[in-house]
């Protein structure tokens, strides 16, 4: 089980969002201030792939605001992340996106995260990791069903919420709605107010 416990670290090449190359990327040197968005895709030049891709990319400046930095990873080469983003969005490219992708040629980083599928590609994974390094939230797709970026947004202002004031977020929370507080007191007058809107 991942969720509760420390994200595994790593070191590996990647491609950064001014496209430079380098070697040692680090994952928890390269934390939001409030943590980051560490997610996986089976392989670059695919289908369902650019179109995540490019949905995280615009909606960076949410996830930034927000102190949270977007790293993305594949078992692709590093070379293989640069032409693809030096492909164009309409010749099934994702152009110049704005965050790094990792290199996991050796597919070690897909197994830390128990996301390699069948020793060959990674599914699509998304784990959101607080700025101390624990994962709070994992969601993990098969291969033909694409993510809901705004859902990432949604939890980590849950995530961001329940670190400041100590509360829990119910169902279909929103940032600006009440929160819970963790009794038994605190559910039944949150229930007693918002019973129908669940």
């Amino acid at each position: 089980m991942i969720v509760t416990n420390k994200a595994p670290d790593f070191t590996a090449t990647a491609v950064l969002g001014n496209n430079e190359i380098v070697d040692d990327f680090n994952l928890m040197e390269n934390l939001g201030e409030k943590g980051a968005v560490l997610f996986f895709y089976p392989l670059d030049f695919t289908f369902v792939c650019p179109s995540e891709i490019i949905a995280f990319d615009h909606r960076l400046d949410e996830f930034t605001k927000r102190g949270i930095n977007v790293i993305g990873v594949s078992v692709d080469s590093q070379f293989s992340h640069y032409a693809w983003k030096e492909t164009p969005v309409n010749k099934g490219g994702i152009g110049q996106i704005r965050f790094p992708l990792v290199a996991d040629l050796t597919k070690q980083i897909s197994r830390d995260y128990d996301v390699l599928l069948d020793d060959a590609v990674a599914l699509r994974a998304s784990f959101l990791i607080d700025a101390d390094g624990t994962v709070r939230h994992a969601v993990i797709n098969d291969l033909p069903l694409g993510r809901n970026i705004d859902e990432m947004i949604r939890m980590v202002d849950a995530m961001i919420f329940t670190n400041e004031h100590g509360e829990v977020c119910p169902a279909g929370w929103t940032e600006g709605d009440e929160g819970m507080k963790p009794d038994a007191e605190g559910v039944a007058e949150y229930l007693a107010k918002h019973e129908k809107e669940l």
